[in-house]
């Protein structure tokens, strides 16, 4: 049977490998939220220079 040591690096490297992640999910998050923010206020201006004619 083979056993696991947990090291104290190893328990930092999880936890660091884990913040990448959460950090990455969240940049990826905001990006997206931004673009359908931008998308919506350019498609909001449009149908007001339509209305406007």
């Amino acid at each position: 049977m083979m056993s696991i040591e947990i090291t104290p690096l190893s328990v930092l490297a999880t936890l660091a490998f884990g913040l990448l992640i959460a950090v990455t999910a969240g940049v990826g998050y905001l990006t997206f939220v931004d673009w359908r923010d931008r998308r919506r206020q350019d498609r909001e201006k449009r149908e007001e220079r339509r209305s406007r004619r």
